[in-house]
């Protein structure tokens, strides 16, 4: 295990009096432990208990040959995964339980331990990942770098015989060809009315001049996730459109201005949705100006108007302002940062000014 991270678990499980926890997001073991198993509906999760009783629960259909560090307990499709659990159980004391784990094994566990209380301890392990050490910065700015290159490629492929649903398939081929290991999220490739979906799936519209095409991607890369939005314009671009987009692209740039340590996430929400809504858009923004990411496309953390917590150095989250115009067309920019010392760094390097395409 990563006993510097477990150790941070501990102390954190002291503090709040939860004496043992199962963590059982794949993720959060990853992250503890530097093993990743998707076990599909089958249990599996890591024990650990302040008295030092640490397991590994997990079934035998997926053999793990690596020294962990950590006890592994073995169980069958046969076997009741719940009750062989519960025996590493104290059950007269509290037991912390992550947020997504299945009701059917919280509730058959509650039932074996009947004088224990359950609490979410996700929380524990979801805070800590908030906060990116040098090794997870330098991946993050890989992967979203190749996230760039990606972007720029797909931008460059869009032809007026392509639709959404064919650009989206053509990214996913690309990001094969470029090494990455499947996407952060289904990305969205929405053309004109269908931009003004703030998540809008890639249908059959093909380009036609004027449109405002919205191209929200995200690929992961030595398990971390990327994600970024540009908004480009075929074949020419309304003054209208123009309006909408330089007022997203000031948005986005007073959002980054606004994120260094010590401001509040609200704050940095404010510094976009306010100069949206001064410029007569506010009702058209209607989504959080960010998210957290890492491990996964949305971590724990956001940056919306009733977040008063504060952003620190080593997290990464997004900013996103948006304008959608139902039934016309929507613009959204988004770009990653990086919480420094003393500012921050925008992971992304890729050109997101105002650009028209399809005139080559």
């Amino acid at each position: 295990m990563k006993d510097n991270r477990v150790s941070q678990v501990l102390k954190r499980m002291k503090e709040e009096n939860i004496p043992q926890m199962l963590v059982s997001d794949p993720l959060a073991i990853f992250y503890l432990t530097g093993y990743f198993l998707n076990p599909g509906e089958r249990l599996f999760a890591l024990y650990l208990n302040l008295d030092g009783n640490h397991k590994l629960f997990v079934n035998a259909l997926f053999p793990i040959e690596e020294d962990l560090g950590v006890e592994k307990v073995i169980f069958n499709d046969t076997d009741n995964s719940i009750e062989v659990v519960s025996n590493y159980m104290d059950k007269s004391k509290t037991i912390g339980v992550d947020k997504n784990w299945p009701a059917r094994f919280v509730l058959g566990l509650m039932e074996l331990c009947p004088n224990s209380k359950f609490v979410n301890s996700s929380f524990i392990v979801d805070t800590m990942r908030m906060y990116k050490d040098e090794e997870e910065k330098d991946l993050m700015r890989k992967v979203s770098l190749m996230n760039d290159e990606a972007c720029e490629k797909i931008i460059g492929r869009i032809t007026a015989d392509k639709t959404e649903k064919q650009i989206a398939s053509e990214l996913i081929k690309l990001y094969e060809e470029m090494g990455a290991e499947g996407l952060s999220f289904d990305p969205i490739i929405g053309m004109a009315a269908n931009g003004a979906n703030p998540h809008g799936e890639p249908g059959d519209r093909y380009a036609k001049p004027g449109d405002a095409i919205i191209i929200d991607i995200g690929c992961k890369k030595d398990m971390y996730c990327s994600d970024m939005t540009r908004t480009v314009f075929w074949k020419e671009v309304s003054e209208k459109g123009k309006e909408v987009f330089e007022i997203v692209l000031e948005a986005n740039k007073r959002g980054i201005a606004a994120s260094k340590p010590g401001a509040r996430f609200c704050d940095i929400d404010a510094a976009c949705r306010d100069y949206i809504t001064e410029m007569g858009y506010g009702e058209y923004f209607t989504h959080r100006t960010g998210h957290h990411i890492g491990l996964e496309d949305h971590d724990y953390g956001d940056v919306s108007s009733v977040n008063t917590a504060v952003a620190e150095p080593g997290m990464i989250f997004s900013i996103e302002p948006g304008i959608y115009l139902p039934g016309e067309f929507g613009v959204r920019i988004e770009d990653l940062v990086l919480i420094t010392e003393d500012g921050c760094e925008v992971l992304n390097k890729f050109n997101k000014e105002l650009t028209v395409i399809g005139n080559d």
